[in-house]
């Protein structure tokens, strides 16, 4: 076993649709190689919540930082993935200081005023998930059996529209020396660092960074899925350079 004694807490956090079974395989080897790994379901993604189609993006972010809290305000190694990305740059922004590293997965930080679907109409109330057919258009499946695309449609929880809706407001630059690794799975890390360079609008916070890694760990858009050990071996990594 690894020693992780000085490694500090692990939160994993799955991007839209998904809560915190997302993580089930990549949790287990990390739970194997000593990593203490919460992963949490965000507000709007518990299917047995009553009210779950009106939480905000405010309230993920609150969420996030409650979990912070229950570690004692430890700094935490937040692992992030696709669509958590708006909630996590949230937690940059406002408490720089309880974030040891970000680990973004095929995933990055958002610019301040992105919104994820600014022409979602206002009477939609929320999103779900979208034929596989459609999606794969949007984010590469690659490494995904029947089974775990069976898995995925079965559990997947419709995403709130007001969190899609709502506008990422960040205004403290101390988000941008917090050590941050992205895991870049359907895009290269050639590709990540010639859009950042470029100026990219999804990639031109990543320019910012101050303390910045890039690892390649070619697959889908979903590695926790198609290549849970090589990830949980890429996080555990990461999360031994901690500041």
């Amino acid at each position: 076993m690894t020693t992780t004694a000085n490694t500090p807490p692990l939160l994993l956090i799955a991007g839209h649709w998904l809560g915190g079974w997302a993580w089930d395989e990549t949790r287990e080897h990390l739970h194997a190689d000593g990593l203490r790994a919460v992963a949490m379901t965000l507000p709007g993604l518990d299917p047995e919540d009553p009210d779950r189609t009106t939480r905000t993006l405010d309230d993920q972010a609150a969420a996030i930082r409650d979990v912070i809290a229950q570690h004692g305000d430890q700094p935490v190694v937040l692992v992030a993935h696709s669509g958590a990305n708006a909630p996590v740059s949230l937690i940059l922004d406002r408490h720089p200081e309880f974030v040891a590293r970000v680990v973004w997965v095929d995933s990055g930080p958002v610019a301040s005023g992105s919104v994820f679907a600014p022409d979602l109409p206002e009477e939609v109330r929320e999103v779900a998930l979208p034929p596989f057919e459609v999606l794969g258009q949007q984010a590469s499946l690659d490494g995904l059996s029947p089974d775990v695309l069976t898995r995925f449609r079965t559990r997947a929880v419709p995403e709130p529209a007001s969190v899609m809706r709502a506008p990422v407001v960040l205004d403290n630059d101390a988000r941008h020396a917090v050590p941050t690794t992205l895991v870049c799975c359907s895009l290269s890390t050639e590709q990540v660092q010639a859009w950042a360079e470029a100026g990219h609008p999804m990639f031109a916070e990543v320019a910012l960074l101050e303390n910045v890694e890039m690892i390649d760990l070619p697959t889908g858009h979903w590695p926790q899925w198609s290549r849970p050990r090589d990830l949980a071996d890429v996080i555990r990594t990461a999360a031994s350079r901690t500041r």
